[in-house]
């Protein structure tokens, strides 16, 4: 279920004047986003040589006209970013690590002076990610590591389309585009959920137009809604291990209750799955692999306020400029105000 935590932020430039973390932290991020911008070309120049591979060459030549689809018609940020390459030679850019107490939903932050405080970390090698994740294993934390196939520099870089990129076709391609752009569009510091969720939306909405701009039909309903279905578990999964951690129970019995709600969201989605999926065994690894607090992470961060955004977004009549705006002003908004508003909104 990697692909649920593609487009995670790491900001791997403005955070080195931070103190909050080891100076070899730091280090192996300035190291991984020199290395990143050292390996950019321009696109157009890689699609113009003919020693490069035909199929990379048509499927950025196909990036290159989602990318100007998302400046015309999106109204996203038009300068240089994904209007670059660079092979990383590797299958992701970063991996990130979230971390949980055990009995808790409240992710370990990490605070950056422009990125804000962010649920996880970035490794730019899976080792050191790896190192990190048993350190905090040691602590009694619930340990999640999920590789990262793009990011963002809210625009302090030129970005480009990253080799990691390419996996996943065409389309998934455009996606990215959409959802990584949307976080240069906008961002609001310490707001992980805000943030993540706006993108979300804007990349499914900005992917619906593309589709019809391409004349292609709407993507198939059955995969959005086992797509749908399957969130909708997690996130009831994660209202009910909410509900449990909160009550005075000693360790031992909140580690067998805990343990029994990850059982029954495995029952629950073999039930889904053999009664209404006709077998579709899609999410089938991430259900059989260990489950615990940090795995249900990206979820909330990704899905929890897309139907808000949706409902704006209907609420300005389609019209971007305007939607933007809105969420501008949403993001001036107190913490607490914005939570609140958003689940106005949610509810329309």
């Amino acid at each position: 279920m990697t692909s649920r935590v593609r487009g995670l932020l790491v900001l791997a430039f403005p955070i080195l004047l931070s103190g909050c973390s080891s100076a070899a932290y730091y280090s192996q991020l300035a190291t991984g986003q020199w290395d990143l911008l050292h390996a950019r070309e321009p696109v157009s120049q890689v699609i113009a040589d003919p020693q490069r591979p035909a199929a990379l060459r048509e499927q950025l030549a196909k990036a290159q006209a989602a990318r100007t689809f998302a400046s015309d018609h999106l109204h996203l940020p038009d300068n240089q970013s994904y209007r670059l390459y660079a092979d990383l030679q590797r299958p992701y850019v970063v991996w990130n690590v979230f971390a949980t107490p055990a009995f808790s939903l409240d992710p370990v932050t990490h605070c950056f002076p422009i990125a804000g405080c962010v649920a996880y970390r970035g490794f730019y090698t899976q080792g050191a990610a790896r190192g990190d994740a048993a350190l905090q294993r040691q602590q009694g934390m619930d340990v999640f590591v999920s590789g990262v196939e793009a990011y963002s520099t809210l625009g302090w870089f030129d970005d480009p389309i990253l080799s990691s990129m390419l996996n996943w076709g065409d389309e998934r391609l455009a996606t990215l585009i959409f959802h990584e752009l949307a976080h240069q569009r906008f961002y609001v510091k310490d707001d992980t959920e805000f943030n993540e969720s706006f993108a979300n939306f804007v990349e499914q909405e900005g992917t619906r137009q593309w589709r019809a701009k391409q004349g292609l039909p709407p993507s198939d309903s059955s995969n959005l809604q086992q797509r749908e279905q399957f969130i909708s578990l997690v996130l009831d999964t994660r209202q009910r291990l909410k509900t449990l951690y909160a009550q005075p129970l000693p360790a031992a019995e909140m580690q067998q209750r805990k343990s029994a709600e990850f059982e029954r969201m495995r029952g629950d989605y073999r039930q889904l799955r053999d009664q209404q999926w006709a077998g579709n065994p899609r999410y089938d690894v991430w259900i059989n692999s260990p489950l615990n607090n940090a795995k249900l992470l990206p979820f909330g961060l990704y899905d929890q306020w897309v139907s808000a955004f949706a409902a704006l977004f209907k609420h300005a009549s389609g019209d971007w400029p305007r939607f933007y705006a809105e969420v501008e002003q949403l993001g001036k908004l107190s913490p607490e105000q914005r939570k609140a508003a958003l689940q106005q909104w949610a509810g329309r």
